[in-house]
């Protein structure tokens, strides 16, 4: 997991994110191209493409294209398996990559912890990120002041008394900050276009 503080908006750790990633898919084809290609003999798979920058689709242009394909997915609610991997043929056929990122999913989907969209409360400023149409990050701009979060634990049903602690740590200040959990087993899973690891 990462966590990182931010100045003026949640996309500067996007940009991080974006940037290890990047370095990460450069150097597994510089660095273990032999090792690749071993893999590659005994389970064929399609080279991983990737692209800078890395396409960025807000959710509902997600929810849009999705229903342009004949998906049915609420906008409203957190992206649905099936809808993840046609998400993934779908943008691996228009912008030609296999990585991306969602941002801005709806409130429904992310836990009382994630910072609210000033713009539109209905959703809030997180994101996932995905490899051939699976998500391999999931994160958010964190609440980091103490009064929201304990207002947004209450909408979600959480007894603020139970995280009194965690609620307390952020009474006296904190930076605005963002992060995320990485499956890194999943992204070498889908590094290699193979079933399992």
């Amino acid at each position: 997991d990462l966590e990182m503080a931010f100045n003026d908006h949640y996309f500067e750790v996007v940009d991080v994110i974006c940037e290890l990633f990047e370095y990460i898919f450069e150097n597994l084809y510089k660095n273990y191209s032999k090792e690749i290609e071993v893999v590659k003999a005994q389970y064929p798979f399609e080279n991983f493409v990737f692209k800078t920058p890395v396409p960025r689709i807000k959710f509902s242009e997600a929810v849009e294209l999705l229903k342009e394909e004949g998906f049915t997915q609420n906008p409203l609610k957190d992206l649905e398996t099936e809808n993840e991997k046609a998400l993934g043929a779908i943008i691996k056929k228009k912008y030609e990559t296999d990585f991306f990122l969602v941002y801005n999913y709806p409130i429904e989907a992310r836990p009382f912890y994630s910072m609210l969209n000033p713009e539109d409360s209905n959703y809030t400023n997180s994101y996932d990120f995905f490899m051939r149409g699976e998500e391999i990050l999931s994160g958010a701009q964190r609440v980091h002041e103490s009064e929201m979060l304990r207002e947004r634990a209450i909408q979600k049903g959480i007894e603020p008394e139970t995280i009194k602690d965690y609620i307390e740590c952020f009474r006296y200040g904190s930076y605005a900050h963002a992060g995320g959990g990485i499956g890194l087993e999943r992204v070498l899973k889908l590094f290699l276009g193979i079933h399992n690891i």
